[in-house]
């Protein structure tokens, strides 16, 4: 005979109740993690030392294009007071041509007898002569030389060509007399010189020269 009293042990498994956890019944899965958004810097302090830097690059830059500036100025200024030097004469020296020019022909106009006889004549003309050579060595001093273009080659920079002479023994373009000295100043033509060239004669030495090498 069947004892009612165990009749539960027999209970299907299927009918048991659920023993997992509902939602909400435990905190420790429930509590919602915490995601920092993308693109930002945790730390605040990443953030201030990158403008830092950033402030520091372009501190930099206007530095050291201030000192190239600086460093163009000071060149182009001691260019200016080197010119200033040299050329700030160049009016005055100008003027001083037209001296130079009346002294030489003043020498020149003196007969050649009285050059050579000693007497007062001679001595005005020695007088002449020192003064014109005294006033060139001060032109000289100050930059301004005079250019001695008998004998070389013709140079439209230096020189301007009032005729031409025929010389076949001379190469051709070669300065053969000086009508009116020129000057220059530094690296620059106060005055060019007024020469005679030949003509007739070779090219120049320096158009045969390849033709002797081959």
């Amino acid at each position: 005979m069947n004892n009612p009293n165990k009749a539960h042990e027999f209970a299907p498994l299927d009918d048991a109740p659920a023993h997992d956890n509902p939602p909400g019944a435990d905190p420790a899965q429930d509590v919602p993690k915490h995601e920092e958004p993308e693109g930002e810097t945790a730390d605040p302090r990443e953030a201030e030392l990158a403008a830092a830097r950033a402030e520091a690059r372009d501190m930099k830059d206007r530095l050291l294009r201030t000192l190239a500036e600086m460093e163009n100025l000071r060149k182009r200024t001691e260019r200016e007071v080197a010119d200033a030097k040299v050329y700030g004469v160049t009016s005055f020296a100008r003027d001083m041509l037209s001296v130079a020019d009346n002294m030489r022909r003043a020498f020149e106009s003196a007969p050649a007898e009285a050059q050579a006889e000693d007497g007062p004549l001679k001595a005005f003309v020695d007088g002449i002569s020192l003064t014109e050579r005294e006033l060139l060595k001060t032109l000289e001093k100050h930059g301004v030389r005079k250019i001695e273009p008998n004998g070389q080659k013709f140079d439209p920079n230096l020189h301007q060509a009032m005729f031409e002479l025929p010389n076949p023994e001379l190469p051709n373009g070669t300065v053969v007399q000086t009508v009116q000295a020129g000057f220059v100043i530094g690296e620059r033509v106060l005055r060019p010189a007024l020469v005679g060239v030949s003509k007739g004669g070779p090219k120049t030495a320096a158009a045969t020269a390849p033709s002797e090498g081959t």
